[in-house]
Parts: C-alpha cells; structure tokens; sequence
C-alpha cells in the first residue's frame, strides 16, 4: 500500500484544500479499518483569517498543533463534535477542515459508531464518529502514521467553492469562498437535489 506524498499541504493552503478532494482517508483504529473519499473541505489561513481558531497568533491549549508544520492532523471539539482538521504550511498556523467524505471501506463499522443506517459522515463531527477519530486521543496524530493514512483515491470531474459553513459573525470572512466541495456528491453537509452521475467523480 503506498501512501500519498502529502508535501502539497507543506505551501498554498487552498489549493492543498482543493488538492484534498478525493483522496481516501483510512483509519486503522481498535483493529477495524475505516475509509472514505473527502467530497467536502473548508481551508482555514490562520493569522490573516478571522475564522481560524489562530487568527489572534496567541497559542493555547486548544490550538497549539495548528502552529506545528504540516503533517499532523488538529482534532477540536465544537458542540460534543469532534472535528478533524489537516495542518498545511511549515511557517503559518493554517489548517484545513475535513468537513465531508463519501464512505469506502468498513462501511459496517462506521454504521455501528454512529448508530445508524445513513447520512454516515455528511458533515464534520458524523465523519470523525465513522472514523473512531477523537481529540482526547488522536489530537497531533501524524497523517501517515499508525492511526491515520491518505492514499490516491478519486478525481472530481468538478470542483465547486462556496462559502463556509456556521461562521455568521466572522465580519469579512463570512463571504470568504473557502469552501470546496465535490460538485454533485450527496455526502457533503446540507446537500440538497440529485446526485450527479458517478457522485461527481471523474
């Protein structure tokens, strides 16, 4: 199995973000393999980015793996939710938010953690629950390491930017287009219509 080369995430943290888009996310977690094709990301840029949880520059407890170089996931929680951030750049705390994935492999197991049939990881605290990602203990996690792994995966045939999601009172990033989803997959948060051919995939 030959992981990904994620040097990408090491510069340009949007285009990393669009980069992201169909790569496969494994998770080898308590001896039960998990995966999934990212479908949906939003690209936080740190210190120049109200949005980001390091906009102020001021390192805390919460945030201090987004000021490590990229490579390492950042996992925080919002609302009982975990979310799963990959930290991009080697200078800058930027970071990108892993908001949705089309589920692949262990499709059983993430049904049995999130207690249900559907909608198993159309948002970033249902993806992170399919994975068996926590903060308490994946938190600075390596990509590419024991726990988590990135392989190529899908092409989307098209890539759609949009604003990001529940971030209403971050004055000019609200109308920020760093959000980037596969056009036409059903497994991003709020989707709504009809699934294009193939969900999206080239």
């Amino acid at each position: 199995m030959t992981y990904l080369n994620i040097d990408f995430l090491s510069d340009n943290t949007l285009e990393a973000a669009k980069q992201l888009l169909g790569v496969e996310i494994v998770t080898e977690i308590d001896g039960e393999i998990t995966s999934g094709y990212i479908t949906e990301v939003e690209a936080y840029l740190g210190l120049n980015d109200r949005a980001a949880h390091t906009f102020s520059g001021k390192v805390t407890k919460k945030n201090a793996m987004m000021f490590e170089p990229y490579g390492h996931i950042y996992v925080y929680t919002m609302h009982g939710h975990n979310c799963m951030n990959f930290v991009t750049t080697t200078d800058r705390p930027e970071g990108i938010l892993i908001r949705g994935i089309e589920p692949h492999r262990g499709i059983d197991v993430m049904k049995k953690r999130r207690g249900k049939e559907k909608d198993l990881t159309a948002g970033p605290g249902k993806l992170t629950k399919a994975l068996g990602i926590t903060r308490a203990e994946h938190n600075g996690a390596k990509i590419n390491g024991e726990i988590l792994h990135v392989l190529e995966g899908q092409k989307p045939a098209a890539i759609e930017e949009t604003k990001r999601i529940g971030i209403d009172n971050k004055e000019e990033a609200v109308d920020y287009l760093y959000r980037y989803i596969v056009k036409g997959n059903p497994n991003v948060s709020r989707f709504k219509g009809k699934a294009d051919m193939n969900n999206g995939w080239q």
